[in-house]
């Protein structure tokens, strides 16, 4: 019987979660034609074809995505196990994602305090709004990601699921701008599925507040810059609020709290995916009165 090698595997997941035997190969460290090797040596053990071309890429084909999920176990159950032999902390690498405002919000330091107390844990970080970090969990493309969540009504996750609750804020260049004038109210705004798209309008539309939304961007850099330039009000959670821009309180409607929450690809994610998720929710997590 033809044995599975780990380093085999190892490359497997890479190509896999990457779509890419290029970005594969810059993440395990070989060369593009020796991780083509590797797979074609995969392939011949399994007798199976795991890839097929995509326009930008690869992607598994059905007997890849069996093996991914058995490669994944293997290689947790693998370094678990040296990681116990070793007497050593935790080992290995995690795909990370995170929408953009909580990246810059909480992870300079975290990442800091997690990288010197686990030195031998590499941290991939995926930077996406939870719209797009759903299907990159579903395809295992990450292995964990911090998702935004309504508290009530479709989507909502239970209550014991959400970590942390934020609230969204109105931000302007100035406490009182002059755009609060503005008989047609614009905004910059990220896209439509996004939760602060949808809660920013549902507001204005209950308040009978007309609007329209006059700049568009998916990346909070760019929210930022549009609220710095005046030229419209940008929705962000509070706790991403820069210094130099202000919550606008006066004159406009409240707008909701969402929850925050820690969502998986695999419902037995590796111990040190499971860990990385427990860091997180023990750093940024509130007392329940919160």
């Amino acid at each position: 019987m033809a044995n599975l090698d780990i380093l085999l595997l190892r490359s497997f997941v890479a190509v896999a979660r990457a779509g890419s035997i290029r970005a594969a190969a810059e993440r395990v460290g070989r060369t593009q034609s020796a991780v083509s090797l590797q797979m074609k040596r995969l392939e011949d053990i399994t007798g199976e074809r795991l890839f097929h071309r995509t326009g930008s890429g690869v992607a598994l084909t059905a007997a890849g995505e069996r093996l991914m999920v058995g490669a994944e176990r293997i290689l947790s159950a693998h370094d678990e196990t040296l990681a116990s032999i070793r007497a050593q902390g935790l080992q290995g690498a995690i795909a990370f994602g995170c929408p953009e405002d909580y990246l810059t919000a909480f992870f300079p330091d975290l990442l800091r305090r997690y990288g010197r107390d686990n030195p031998e844990v590499e941290v991939e970080i995926v930077c996406a709004p939870t719209v797009a970090l759903r299907p990159l969990l579903q395809r295992r493309h990450i292995d964990l990601a911090i998702v935004s969540v309504p508290l009530s009504g479709p989507g909502s996750a239970p209550a014991e699921e959400i970590f942390r609750r934020e609230s969204f804020v109105w931000i302007a260049n100035a406490p009182q701008p002059e755009l609060l004038r503005a008989p047609v109210l614009p905004l910059a705004l990220s896209g439509p599925d996004t939760l602060d798209h949808r809660m920013a309008k549902s507001a204005l539309e209950a308040a009978g507040r007309p609007y329209r939304i006059t700049h568009a961007s998916d990346g909070f850099a760019g929210l930022l810059a549009i609220a710095r330039s005046g030229l419209a009000f940008s929705v962000v959670t509070r706790s991403a609020v820069p210094p130099d821009l202000f919550v606008v309180a006066r004159g406009l409607p409240a707008l909701p709290e969402i929850g925050l929450s820690i969502a998986y690809a695999s419902t037995r994610p590796p111990s040190v995916v499971r860990a990385f998720g427990e860091f997180i929710v023990a750093r940024l997590g509130q007392p329940e009165s919160a």
